[in-house]
């Protein structure tokens, strides 16, 4: 019978999803909230200021190469003492996954070296001139200008045993003497007979 009112309905309760929150829940070890706890920290530290950046990239541009103790947790960098070591490692991890650096690892250490498209890079980020170049960029121009006079100090001393050979062929009478060499051979000297020893020695 239809009295004009009509009664609440109740909200039917689904079990099997409370239990499967509760199981998820109770999954989560300490081990996996250690995980979680530190990947959280570590997303947030990588929220670097800039000018920690700016000095990062300074000092990179500058020596051409950067070195850091594969440490995430040391408080600072040795070259960069207001920095800590972890914003160094992921600020070049960065510039090498784009190909602005070459990463080597060796001995707990990582070691990264500018490319010609990191400078570029860097030059435009710093607004730096053209003229200023890394150091180990002049290091190296300095050492392929110094080859080609070390190639002619060696020409010029293998040229020398030629002309002393050159010289020694000269008479003593410098250069319009006859040569050594064009009088060897017979008949080429005057014969001159000297007094024989022992028997054939004159009386």
């Amino acid at each position: 019978m239809n009295s004009g009112t009509e009664t609440p309905r109740h909200r039917t309760t689904e079990p099997h999803k409370t239990i499967k929150k509760c199981f998820l829940l109770t999954t989560i070890t300490k081990q996996t909230k250690k995980s979680l706890t530190k990947f959280l920290k570590t997303t947030s530290t990588m929220l670097m200021p800039k000018r920690n950046r700016v000095a990062i990239y300074e000092y990179l541009f500058k020596e051409g190469v950067m070195v850091a103790k594969k440490d995430y947790h040391a408080p600072k960098h040795p070259e960069l003492e207001t920095i800590p070591n972890l914003q160094v490692i992921k600020a070049l991890q960065s510039l090498k996954s784009r190909g602005y650096v070459k990463e080597q690892f060796a001995w707990r250490h990582f070691y990264w070296y500018l490319t010609n498209e990191g400078i570029e890079y860097l030059r435009t980020y710093l607004h730096l001139p053209a003229e200023i170049v890394p150091a180990s960029l002049k290091r190296q121009m300095r050492l392929e200008t110094a080859r080609p006079r070390g190639a002619a100090a060696v020409r010029s001393e293998t040229s020398k045993p030629s002309e002393d050979r050159a010289g020694y062929r000269r008479a003593p009478g410098g250069a319009g003497g006859p040569d050594k060499k064009a009088d060897v051979g017979a008949g080429t000297a005057d014969v001159e007979f000297r007094g024989g020893f022992g028997r054939g020695r004159p009386q």
